[in-house]
């Protein structure tokens, strides 16, 4: 399991700041998997990176913007 705290902590503040925490769809909200939703930061080319700096190779292909 990848280190993700700052995901979660970007998470518990929006959802006091946005409806659902900013999180509008069902499968990146990841609650069918008992996880918290990754916040992304940037994306190079095939590969997209979160908040707490891991990298991710981009299988979705843009499905909402960063």
């Amino acid at each position: 399991m990848r280190e993700n705290q700052k995901s979660v902590d970007a998470y518990k503040e929006s959802i006091d700041l946005m409806p659902g925490g900013g999180v509008n769809s069902p499968v990146r909200a990841f609650k069918s998997v008992g996880m918290n939703p990754i916040y992304m930061d940037h994306g190079k080319g095939s590969k997209i990176y979160d908040i707490d700096g891991n990298e991710y190779i981009d299988y979705v292909l843009s499905w909402g913007g960063l």
